[in-house]
């Protein structure tokens, strides 16, 4: 595993119930604030293996990027449950439930 990865991967798990991080954010304090698809990938291809919160990664924009079927419906319904909430577009307020470590 490099460095990076393993960073990530610590940033992820960091991030508290209740509030999230995007990918270039997490990309940035990991070292490399130009690899947000870096992060997509260690989310994909790691979260199980590691036990990562990944519903709690989301775009800069603050808004879920997968797709609008079972997995976006999984993760907008995880968010609520921990209490963020979510407005009629998508979209979450970063000023109010983005994590900064």
């Amino acid at each position: 595993m490099t460095p990076f990865t393993e960073k990530v991967i610590n940033i992820i798990l960091s991030i508290p119930r209740g509030r999230v991080m995007t990918y270039g954010q997490i990309a940035g304090f990991a070292g490399n604030p130009r690899a947000a698809r870096q992060v997509v990938r260690i989310l994909h291809s790691m979260s199980r293996k590691h036990g990562l919160p990944w519903h709690r990664v989301i775009n800069r924009k603050g808004q879920i990027t997968l797709p609008s079927d079972g997995p976006y419906n999984e993760q907008m319904m995880i968010l609520e449950i921990e209490g963020i909430e979510i407005d009629i577009n998508g979209n979450i307020d970063l000023d109010k439930y983005q994590w900064h470590p």
